[in-house]
């Protein structure tokens, strides 16, 4: 994934927020100059020509809006795909994702006060 990729490519990208799982589409994914983060941008969402709105699609679209670029952190990612078409954009519980450990203490390969 590097630079820019044509605005006709989409993509499903599947991350951990807030201990919920969100999966949402979008036109450009790319590494990003902040070390440690996937850039993201040009949210894509269904067009809406029934009645019928979807509650948890609205949700995650309202939080979208107006969002030009997100940076998602590399150890929130827990999937990214390319695909031919756009499905729905969804928030679910994350009660079967762990996060990749963030913190860990690295062992003392000698003991203290020798």
């Amino acid at each position: 994934m590097n630079g820019k990729r044509e605005s006709r490519d989409l993509f499903r990208i599947t991350f951990l927020n807030r201990g919920q799982v969100y999966e949402v589409y979008v036109r450009d994914v790319f590494q990003s100059d902040l070390w440690g983060f996937i850039e993201v941008e040009n949210f894509v969402f269904g067009e809406r020509s029934q009645m019928v709105l979807d509650p948890a699609e609205e949700k995650i679209k309202g939080e979208f809006t107006g969002v030009k670029r997100s940076f998602i952190p590399l150890q929130a990612i827990i999937r990214i795909d390319e695909v031919e078409k756009e499905g729905v954009a969804t928030i679910s519980k994350g009660d079967n994702v762990a996060p990749f450990p963030i913190h860990f203490t690295p062992r003392n390969t000698q003991s203290q006060g020798e």
